[in-house]
């Protein structure tokens, strides 16, 4: 993810986050089962959502952690 669309990540709310992960564990099981049938067109598409799945994790922790120390 480039740095707008994390700072996008960051302003959305920890909902709208958990959604975002679920969508992305989704398509990672989806590009996996297409690497296993031989389907899959391009192989660097899981480790781009792989990353993009911590960096939605790391945000809703940074976002836990705030509401602790508030």
């Amino acid at each position: 993810m480039r740095a707008n669309e994390l700072q996008e990540l960051r302003e959305n709310s920890s909902t709208e986050l958990s959604v975002r992960l679920t969508d992305l564990k989704a398509e990672l099981f989806n590009l996996r089962f297409q690497l296993a049938t031989g389907q899959l067109e391009n192989p660097m598409r899981i480790r781009q959502v792989k990353k993009s799945i911590a960096q939605v994790k790391t945000i809703l922790r940074q976002k836990e952690l705030q509401g602790l120390d508030q």
